[in-house]
């Protein structure tokens, strides 16, 4: 990410298992970009009312206790990485989404910050990765190490900025790149060139990194990249940023793989 190399790499913390798992990923991907990690907490979660008095100050109590158990986590996972904390009050979304102007990447927990117990994928999480500013990483499943970085590949320009964002991230993990241009049945010969066309002009820019190109005919775009790549680090999508209701800004590619994903997944507006 070479554009937002100075930028913060931002992580919601709070006191949920998935919280845990961004915070190691975020502390290892802001060691990795050579930048600061930043942990965010918002006093007041999704669907509750403000407190007050002794209400209000267990709850920042509890919360100061969980961004210095973040940091701990954090320094553990990436020693010497340099940590900040915040703690706001507000909405975890309003709170996100603001950071995520001046982040290198925001990270997420698949649940957690007030997200709907039961569901797939956060409410949190799934506002987020449609509304920021920056590219999102949610943390889900297992990354393999020695995975590639897979990345989905259309028409769109959110495309070109995913496939950019997989091949910075490819380089600082030393990791093999897998773009996988899912195409339908009515997809004409010459779009197919036209998509090998420019993965060649963005390998001849990353000249150290091996990467390979895969077209897949599937109806559904989010099955196929699920099944690219089993043992993926990570998976990236662009989002074509649609549509007035929360949840339906990603598209169904993206929704399906914040929900069913065995890696982490990032969402590139």
């Amino acid at each position: 990410m070479t554009a937002t190399v100075n930028r913060p790499v931002v992580a919601g913390v709070d006191a949920s298992v998935a919280s845990v798992a961004a915070i190691r990923w975020a502390a290892q991907e802001a060691r990795r970009q050579g930048t600061t990690l930043r942990l965010v907490h918002a006093c007041v979660f999704e669907g509750r009312a403000p407190l007050a008095g002794a209400d209000s100050d267990l709850l920042l109590e509890h919360a100061g206790r969980w961004l210095r158990r973040g940091a701990g986590i954090a320094r553990e996972a990436a020693p010497g990485v340099q940590v900040e904390v915040a703690l706001e009050t507000g909405l975890a979304v309003d709170l996100l989404l603001a950071e995520s102007a001046d982040a290198a990447v925001v990270v997420l927990g698949s649940h957690g910050l007030g997200g709907l117990r039961g569901a797939l994928i956060g409410s949190v999480a799934l506002r987020v990765a449609a509304e920021a500013s920056c590219p999102v990483v949610v943390v889900r499943g297992h990354a393999d190490p020695a995975g590639p970085v897979v990345v989905g590949l259309d028409a769109t320009e959110s495309s070109e900025h995913a496939l950019r964002f997989a091949l910075d991230e490819a380089s600082v993990r030393h990791a093999p790149v897998l773009v996988v241009h899912v195409f339908g049945d009515g997809t004409e010969p010459t779009e197919q060139r036209g998509q090998e066309a420019r993965v060649a002009t963005w390998a001849r820019k990353y000249p150290a990194l091996t990467i390979s190109s895969r077209a897949v005919r599937d109806r559904t775009p989010s099955h196929a990249l699920l099944h690219a790549a089993p043992a993926a680090q990570l998976i990236v999508v662009g989002t074509r940023g649609r549509g007035p209701v929360a949840g339906g800004l990603l598209g169904s590619t993206g929704n399906a793989l914040l929900s069913h994903a065995a890696c982490p997944v990032a969402v590139v507006h």
